[in-house]
């Protein structure tokens, strides 16, 4: 199996158009016409997970982020990244970073994060604008159904939880055609008029070849008469953090305490406890701090990131506790996430759990080193 083929795959899931502007997801060194020997998740491409992929006879590394992140002058192995691009080349191991699209999903790195607490109801915390569009499509009666239902097939009609969506109306079209055409209904140089159907779906911006592909495919007329329009909607499947909600209230403390246990921390920062009951929580994994107002607007009582500044801390006004339980901490379960999506769609092939920890921030608490 060629390497593209997993990708492929990953980006079915987690496209790379979801993917911050400030980000660099994608194939980072390799070529994706390898045929792949194996494939081992992380967190972080570090040079100690390249030796342990070499060892273990895996050609693709997949990361959460990018080894290679910001433009670079040099590679002379001066620093961790250029160590591990140098090893990368000279063994002949592809480095994919799957980051801020993994982040953007709402089955994503969030979801994971949810799950471990419990949580239900969940739904995306930010939505992203300007990720929909409206197709437009003017269809004979006859094929109408068979034209709706290659556009679904295709991706589009996805409303939030809600698929297969579509709106239509009956109308007349008309249309003469020319010299050079090959007019499925009526004949060249006679202007005809059809009963036809106006059928609208919405769809992501990045599946638009896909779906005007299919449209044209199923289409009977040798031109289909079609708009695109953009939308200003909020996307409700995409977005940053994730906000759910406990089935029952619980203490502030009690939250602390399954934190601790579900995340092995040995601390958590936090503001002042506000000494009330917490049932909706607001979730960022990684570094969250630009989402805390998100989460006060959301009603939440209590919101879960990492990279929290001295400052921002002061962002909660007392409306929800925030908790910071550590960067690498907050996305060690997206390792498992990527182990359980590959695993499932390649049974037979090779995917590991890399056995490396890559958390480069350690903590001393009393006589015990963590």
């Amino acid at each position: 199996m060629q390497i593209n083929t997993i990708l492929q795959y990953l980006e079915s899931i987690a496209p790379l158009a979801l993917q911050e502007a400030y980000d660099n997801a994608g194939l980072l060194t390799g070529c994706d016409n390898w045929e792949c020997t194996g494939a081992i998740c992380t967190l972080d491409a570090t040079i100690d997970v390249l030796q342990e992929a070499k060892a273990k006879g895996c050609n693709l590394v997949i990361a959460h982020h990018p080894i290679l992140f910001t433009g670079i002058k040099q590679v002379i192995g001066k620093n961790y990244i250029e160590q591990a691009l140098i090893f990368a080349i000279k063994n002949d191991i592809a480095i994919y970073a799957i980051h801020t699209n993994l982040d953007n999903i709402a089955q994503g790195v969030n979801k994971t994060i949810a799950e471990k607490l419990g949580l239900i109801r969940t739904r995306v915390l930010l939505p992203k604008f300007n990720t929909l569009q409206k197709l437009v499509c003017f269809v004979p009666i006859s094929h109408a159904s068979q034209v709706v239902e290659a556009l679904f097939k295709a991706g589009a009609g996805y409303i939030g939880n809600y698929s297969e969506a579509s709106f239509s109306n009956s109308g007349l079209g008309s249309f003469k055609a020319g010299e050079n055409a090959n007019p499925t209904i009526g004949n060249k140089g006679i202007r005809e008029t059809v009963a036809e159907e106006r059928v609208e779906v919405i769809l992501p911006f990045y599946l638009q070849k896909k779906i005007i592909t299919a449209l044209k495919l199923a289409h009977p007329y040798e031109e289909p008469a079609y708009d695109l329009i953009p939308l200003l909607n909020e996307n409700q499947s995409v977005g940053s953090g994730l906000m759910g909600e406990l089935a029952h209230p619980i203490e502030e403390t009690a939250l602390l305490t399954l934190l601790k246990k579900e995340f092995a921390l040995s601390v958590i920062k936090h503001t002042k406890l506000r000494q009330k009951p917490v049932q909706k929580i607001a979730i960022c994994g990684g570094s969250g701090s630009a989402l805390i107002e998100s989460a006060c607007n959301a009603g939440a009582d209590f919101y879960i990131s990492s990279d929290i500044k001295y400052h921002e801390f002061f962002n909660a006004n007392q409306q929800l506790v925030i908790a910071d339980i550590g960067h690498w901490e907050s996305e060690q379960y997206t390792i498992d996430l990527l182990f359980s999506i590959l695993t499932t769609n390649f049974p037979n092939f090779a995917v590991l759990k890399t056995s490396v920890d890559t958390n480069p921030v350690h903590y001393f608490i009393g006589n015990n080193n963590y």
